[in-house]
């Protein structure tokens, strides 16, 4: 059944509900909130219904239903259970060409109540066409998580500013220019940061300026470590919103896959010995895109305040007063551990975890040795496959055990995962034959021995070779 899609205005309008249970209490209800003039059918109410008929918020007929009360009614809900009794009113409510809702039955209906999103006044409805109703409220659910409730207060102030955006600009395709800045630039970020006076003010400012040559803004955005599941919400909308995204080498194809299709992509990532964008070469590109009046997404794995250099990057766009939000990403020390099965902290292990970056030799240097060396703690190194030799001897030569378990996590949370497993003693070794790659992370405390028993995601650990047992003899 394909339905005609109509938002109905019954405020002040009489509306019949046949029903005194649960579920004509839920229809009853959705009526008050549109301020329709409800009057309920039934002989008996549940306790709400009579609050309402109480507070005077509907009014109650309590006799066997007749006809007449269709006199003037400009829409009528059967909610009881009894199949003639519906039959009946929705029969004659198409002879008085009366819309009528048979609940729970679609070939009586002549309109169907949708599974709502409410960001008021923005309203989304969803039907299946009273084929599959639990399928639209799942769709409904999704819809919840995805969409901002600062929509209501976008489509408020736009609403309070149309008058003024049209006498402005006349023409559709500036108008239309305006209103994609508006929805989705810096304004729609004040909403969601709770600042409805800057963000009425950034509006007004920016229909002076008639959107023409206007500065645009940046996002600062973590992508996780790669598997698209582990995106915040956030980030997928912003992603969404952006006319460019600049974005690491290591951020998943998968991850890309979910951003605005027309959206430019241009990969700024860094390695070792290879550096194709310098820090500056990023900045540069972030100034020229923002001052063309694009929506930028600097688009970072992990998290960008996390060894990401995300810090030096708002530095630069505060300088040039540019304007800039952030979306935290899940980063990778978390996410690899989770998916290697290596709790950071344990109170039979380790109760500290220290975050720390082995990438070079100016960071070893940086390091405290002694301090890392301490027992009954989880270290967390990123960027440090090709200092692994480095790093243990250090470590070693400063006390830490060579029998200290480790966990290196290569493409941690993505399906090519895999876990090598070993000892402080013989770590580099053990990177070595299984020639482990950027990008990996490295858990190393007592922590990681429980990969081999906690692994659930991915290949089983790559584990040490157990010694058979001599035969007697």
């Amino acid at each position: 059944m394909k339905l005609y899609p109509l938002f109905a205005d019954l405020s002040g309008r009489a509306v019949l509900v046949i029903g005194g249970g649960a579920v004509a209490e839920r229809k009853a209800a959705t009526l008050i909130e549109v301020k329709a003039q409800v009057t309920v059918n039934a002989p008996e109410l549940t306790p709400q219904l009579r609050r309402w008929v109480e507070q005077g918020l509907i009014a109650h007929r309590p006799d066997a239903f007749r006809e007449t009360w269709l006199d003037r009614v400009w829409l009528v809900v059967a909610a009881t259970s009894d199949r003639e009794t519906n039959r009946l009113v929705a029969s004659l409510a198409e002879l008085r060409r009366i819309f009528v809702n048979v609940v729970d039955d679609a070939e009586l209906s002549s309109f169907h109540v949708p599974a709502v999103v409410d960001r008021a006044p923005l309203t989304i409805a969803i039907s299946s066409g009273g084929a599959a109703p639990m399928l639209a409220r799942l769709v409904r659910e999704r819809l919840e998580s995805l969409l901002d409730p600062s929509l209501g207060a976008l489509t408020t102030l736009a609403a309070r500013l149309r008058t003024r955006i049209r006498a402005r600009l006349p023409e559709m395709a500036a108008r239309r220019r305006f209103y994609e800045q508006l929805f989705a630039g810096p304004v729609a970020a004040l909403l969601r940061q709770a600042r409805p006076q800057e963000a009425r003010r950034a509006a007004e400012r920016a229909l002076l300026a008639e959107a023409k040559g206007t500065q645009g803004s940046v996002v600062l955005v973590g992508a996780g470590p790669g598997d698209p599941g582990l995106l915040t919400l956030r980030a997928v909308r912003a992603m969404n919103e952006a006319d460019v995204i600049l974005h690491d080498r290591l951020v998943s194809a998968e991850v890309l896959a979910l951003a605005r299709r027309d959206a430019e992509r241009i990969e700024v990532g860094k390695q070792a010995g290879n550096h194709h964008y310098t820090q500056d070469a990023i900045h540069d590109l972030l100034l020229q895109h923002v001052r063309a009046g694009r929506r930028v997404v600097r688009l970072k794995g992990g998290d960008p305040f996390v060894f990401g250099r995300g810090g030096e990057e708002l530095q630069f766009l505060r300088q040039h007063s540019i304007a800039y939000e952030v979306v935290p990403g899940i980063t990778a020390a978390l996410a690899c551990a989770a998916y290697a099965g290596v709790p950071l902290t344990h109170r039979d292990h380790a109760q500290a975890v220290r975050l720390l970056t082995a990438q070079c030799q100016r960071s070893h240097d940086a390091l405290d040795w002694h301090a890392l060396a301490q027992e009954r703690q989880t270290l967390a190194v990123y960027m440090g496959v090709s200092e692994l030799a480095a790093f243990s001897a250090r470590l070693l030569a400063h006390g830490r055990a060579a029998s200290t378990p480790f966990a290196l996590i290569e493409n941690g949370s993505r399906a090519e995962q895999r876990v090598v497993t070993g000892t402080l003693a013989n770590m580099p070794q053990r990177a070595s034959a299984h020639n482990v790659r950027s990008p990996a992370l490295l858990i190393l405390g007592e922590v990681a021995a429980l990969a081999e028993s906690l692994a659930w995601f991915g290949q089983p650990p790559l584990g040490e070779p157990r010694a058979e047992p001599h035969a007697d003899g």
